[in-house]
């Protein structure tokens, strides 16, 4: 069965099986409305006999009646967890027929500064975050977008090669964590600033005088609330006195503490959920058992302890009801929550962080693993030690399988360069970005969309889409100046720089363009940069016979016939030979004598 059939297959499986939890929850709750009446008549009779009876039998009801509402809402909870997984069979059947508009494309990581991201659509609407994006965290959605603009060292990338392909295999686990996170909606403002009271100094736990009342006050109020009925009020009210001090004394930083962890509950509550899923699986790749060990130094388990964390914050949002003026008055309730609090940090706020971060490890690996898994036919690349670049039918990872056009490259990667020409829209571009892409993709861990790539370990740069700056007051050929010093600091600094330049120059005249380009070329090469140029400046093309192999002069092509444009993508040897701008201009309705 092929892909695309398997997630079709699933997608209806779980859909059946959510529609069958469905109609179940919906029968029980029948039966449910009848125990309860049931329940109610029953009392009545026991009561009538004899009192004891009748509080016995409330208190068996009772028991029995919240285990029946519990094991009904599983029902529910398994229904939208199927569905759930339905949905992401779906999400994945619209992936293999290239529609990636279920999935979020990051934009909020576009940033036209970095090296190569802006020129290479690694963030936004049909980016390659958008097309490997399934995390279900914003810790792990942040995590991904690290991985994919921040090159990794060898050691990094081969332990998440073997990481990768491990959870590739594993669709039922992956999709089961995706289906658990569905519903999180974790604003990172939220978790900054859990991460800030995290290192607060407790307050309750430090005022002995405030910890004696804890223990104290329930039986003082208790006290207080009974003699209202046999002395004056004003004597019952002085047994309420240290219960008010209390409250008063806190309240500020009390205020301060809610603020900081109230939203946080659903989304720890989550998270535990997901650490839950971590903790049961076994593992045999490196990086993923040396992640999961983290959840278990000291024997924590960190499911329950986030859980815990979660449920505390939900009792302290207690002071939102209206009746807990009384909960504060009879225990001290806001205090002896937060003083829970307290003692949940003092133990484990140095590990919360580590939790955290195994969690979006996993959450962005999920997302790698799930393009390695959709992309049989792609490879994982070989990192060597030798300054040399070997791709075979290298292709765009973002254009549709039936539209790419593979290409081969073989390049040094010190003090070489390729020099692309060609005419308008013969691809020069489109293979700029196929390299880069790649190179960027191994450098992740993931697979490539190749069917051989070997390459050492390479910081990209790009030059591809400069614009203007208007809060700079920057045109876009001063814009690309900058970018292209940048570049050339970088190769001066001896990085193994692999730069990728696309019509450089562009904002100046055709004299001035060629002069820069060929001063540029040849700074690049006696520097050792190496890399691809795209260019129409066919004169550039002599500079091959001066650099005796430094330099190889490559081509696209597009043949002319009867006014039709024939373009077959493919690289070539030498310097392009074929025009064909007037003919796109004549098709535009342009009269060109």
């Amino acid at each position: 069965m092929d892909l695309l059939q398997n997630y079709i297959q699933r997608k209806a499986e779980f859909a059946e099986t959510a529609e069958t939890l469905g109609a179940k929850y919906n029968r029980f709750s029948i039966i449910r409305l009848l125990f309860f009446v049931l329940a109610i008549g029953l009392l009545i009779l026991l009561y009538s006999l004899n009192i004891w009876l009748g509080l016995v039998s409330t208190v068996i009801l009772l028991v029995l009646f919240a285990r029946f509402v519990f094991w009904h809402q599983g029902f529910q909870r398994e229904q939208k967890h199927h569905s759930h997984l339905s949905q992401i069979n779906k999400n994945e059947e619209g992936a293999m027929n290239d529609d990636h508009s279920n999935f979020d494309g990051g934009n909020e990581f576009i940033s036209a500064d970095h090296p190569y991201a802006y020129d290479l659509d690694i963030f936004g609407e049909h980016s390659i975050f958008q097309l490997c994006n399934r995390t279900v965290t914003f810790i792990g959605k942040e995590k991904l977008a690290n991985i994919l603009g921040i090159t990794a060292n060898k050691k990094t990338i081969l332990e998440r090669q073997e990481a990768i392909a491990e959870l590739a295999e594993k669709i039922d686990w992956r999709q089961n964590f995706q289906a658990y996170g569905a519903e999180i909606e974790d604003n990172p403002a939220h978790l900054r600033i859990l991460k800030t009271w995290l290192q607060d100094e407790p307050f309750i736990l430090k005022n002995k005088l405030i910890t004696a009342l804890r223990f104290v006050v329930p039986f003082l109020s208790i006290t207080g609330l009974m003699l209202f009925f046999f002395q004056p009020w004003y004597i019952a009210i002085l047994f309420l006195l240290p219960a008010l001090w209390a409250m008063r004394t806190t309240v500020e930083k009390i205020n301060d503490t809610h603020q900081r962890t109230t939203h946080t509950g659903k989304i720890l509550a989550n998270y535990a959920r997901l650490l839950g899923h971590i903790e049961k699986e076994e593992f045999n790749s490196a990086l993923l058992k040396f992640w999961k060990s983290e959840l278990t130094v000291n024997e924590n388990v960190p499911s329950k302890k986030i859980k815990r964390l979660s449920y505390i914050i939900s009792q302290l949002n207690v002071r939102y009801n209206a009746f807990a003026i009384i909960l504060n008055l009879i225990g001290l309730w806001d205090i002896h929550w937060v003083a829970s609090l307290e003692k949940w940090k003092a133990k484990h706020k140095d590990e919360l962080p580590k939790w955290f971060d195994v969690l979006k490890n996993f959450d962005a690996l999920i997302s790698l693993s799930t393009l390695a898994y959709n992309h049989p036919a792609w490879t994982f690349p070989t990192i060597t030690k030798n300054a040399y670049l070997k791709g075979i039918e290298l292709g765009h990872p973002l254009i549709p399988r039936q539209q790419m056009v593979p290409n081969d490259l073989e390049m040094e990667t010190t003090g070489h360069i390729k020099l692309v020409t060609g005419s308008n829209m013969a691809g020069k571009s489109t293979f700029l970005r196929t390299v880069a892409l790649n190179i960027v993709l191994a450098q992740t861990g993931s697979k490539v969309c190749a069917k051989e790539l070997s390459l050492p370990h390479l910081a990209v740069y790009t030059s591809m889409r400069t614009t203007d700056a208007l809060h700079e007051s920057t045109s876009s050929f001063y814009a690309e100046l900058k970018r292209l010093k940048i570049i050339l600091d970088a190769v001066d600094r001896k990085e193994q720089v692999y730069f990728l330049l696309d019509e450089i120059l562009k904002g100046t005249n055709s004299k001035d363009r060629h002069t820069g380009s060929k001063a540029l070329i040849e700074q690049l090469i006696k520097s050792g940069g190496a890399g691809i140029i795209a260019t129409h400046d066919l004169e550039l093309g002599s500079l091959e016979a001066k650099y005796d192999g430094d330099l190889e002069n490559l081509c696209m092509e597009v043949e002319v016939t009867d006014g039709e444009l024939d373009f077959d993508y493919k690289l070539k040897k030498g310097v392009s030979k074929s025009f064909n701008a007037t003919t796109l201009m004549r098709n535009m309705g342009i009269r060109i004598e």
